[in-house]
């Protein structure tokens, strides 16, 4: 019986340690969030909001994205200078944005409407580090098949954040205690994943500015085409942050904030574990001329079936959920929530097979269709911001990027065979 339930497969045994790991993480901000939400006003998760996107917006490209090439070559001696590369990238943009907020600290508050994220911004390009330094290690470890690194740095992040959120939340009233615990969570979760590569002596002395200069001339398509990619994704899935803040209210982020963050957080489990060890995999059986589209397939048809239920329950009852958790006044972003499930479940299963664009060469495509899928979001927007209706601009936003995710989703697939 025991045999029976262990993993049968390398593969299995490491979504299993990644699911693990990432379960317990998202759990823990799941849980402590009912008492968040009655720490922190609508308002303060709006602030909290606004900062982790305009840090988003620029931590995706804060190594020019040659974080995925990490995965691509054969030798350890090129990926070490490939994360060398993307580390020296990392510091110069995160420099580049301080000096940015510096010269234009007026205008930038002035554009998103809200005088209190203007004391935050100076603390952006210092998260903006911490994020692009966290998304090179977790892809060096991935390579590594160090699963188990992640899994405990991920734990670490997930406690460190609770933990500081919930602490200063009690003795400081405003974002700081959100803001303040991301930054905290970001420093130790780093720790732990560089923790093995610092230790690699050897590695490291194969870190060269001839070998550097070879592998960024290589690997140019990464920085062409995925780095804009990337920021033009982030940006529609960010827009609505931007432009709620500048035209309804800050409050409306916070529900916003809140219904993408209590479902994301469920429903990624899967995804986010699962497509960590997909993007190793399927690197290897395409590499090796073998069947990755039929891999890709059941991969998707396995994680499909796992989130159809809790997403229907979701949509059925999330505001009646919502007001009985988080406490009445969060009731409206369980109405929020029902309007964008769709989105959400196609961003899901889009997000963990998007590595394939990368392996197989055509970052170009994949990123016009991001221009157009950004083209598109704004037109719908334009027209909720017209008629002043939230729920008007949100159904336009999750119509529009449904429609672009299942052709993206097309496409990919088709490209993989």
């Amino acid at each position: 019986m025991t045999n029976k339930l262990k993993p049968k497969s390398e593969f299995s045994r490491n979504v299993l340690t990644l699911m693990t790991g990432t379960t317990i993480a998202q759990a823990i901000p799941i849980a402590i969030s009912p008492i968040l939400t009655r720490i922190y006003s609508p308002q303060d998760f709006g602030i909290f909001a606004l900062f982790l996107a305009i840090v988003g917006f620029f931590s995706v490209v804060s190594s020019a994205r040659y974080e995925q090439a990490l995965l691509v070559p054969r030798e350890d001696e090129d990926a070490i200078n490939i994360f060398a590369l993307g580390f020296l990238i990392n510091i110069f943009i995160s420099i580049f944005l301080f000096l940015v907020v510096a010269i234009f600290h007026e205008e930038i508050t002035n554009l998103f409407n809200n005088k209190e994220i203007g004391i935050w911004l100076w603390f952006a390009p210092l998260t903006v580090f911490f994020t692009g330094l966290f998304n090179l290690l977790t892809y060096w470890n991935n390579r590594k098949k160090h699963y188990a690194n992640i899994t405990k740095a991920t734990i670490i992040k997930s406690i460190i954040l609770a933990l500081s959120q919930v602490a200063i939340g009690s003795i400081k009233s405003g974002a700081a205690g959100l803001i303040g615990g991301q930054i905290l969570s970001s420093i130790f979760s780093n720790m732990r994943l560089a923790k093995a590569l610092l230790n690699n002596k050897k590695l490291l002395k194969a870190i060269s500015k001839e070998s550097i200069i070879n592998q960024a001339k290589k690997y140019t398509d990464f920085p062409k085409f995925q780095a804009p990619h990337a920021m033009l994704n982030n940006l529609s899935s960010s827009l609505p942050t931007f432009l709620f803040s500048t035209f309804f209210s800050i409050g409306i982020v916070g529900f916003y904030s809140l219904a993408t963050r209590i479902v994301f957080a469920p429903l990624g489990i899967l995804s986010n574990a699962s497509a960590k060890v997909y993007n190793q995999r399927v690197s290897e059986l395409y590499n090796n001329h073998e069947d990755a589209f039929s891999f890709t397939v059941r991969f998707l048809k396995s994680l499909a079936k796992k989130i159809i239920l809790p997403l229907v329950v979701i949509g059925l009852f999330a505001p009646v959920i919502f007001a009985f958790v988080f406490g009445e006044e969060w009731r409206e972003a369980g109405v929020y929530t029902q309007i964008l499930i769709p989105w959400m479940t196609l961003n899901l299963l889009a997000s963990t097979i998007s590595f394939i664009p990368s392996l197989v060469g055509m970052q170009k495509k994949a990123f016009v269709l991001s221009v157009i899928q950004l083209f598109l979001v704004s037109i719908a927007f334009v027209f909720g911001i017209y008629f002043h209706n939230i729920y008007l601009a949100l159904f336009l936003f999750c119509f529009t990027n449904s429609i672009v995710l299942l052709y993206n989703m097309s496409w990919m697939m088709r490209a993989i065979k």
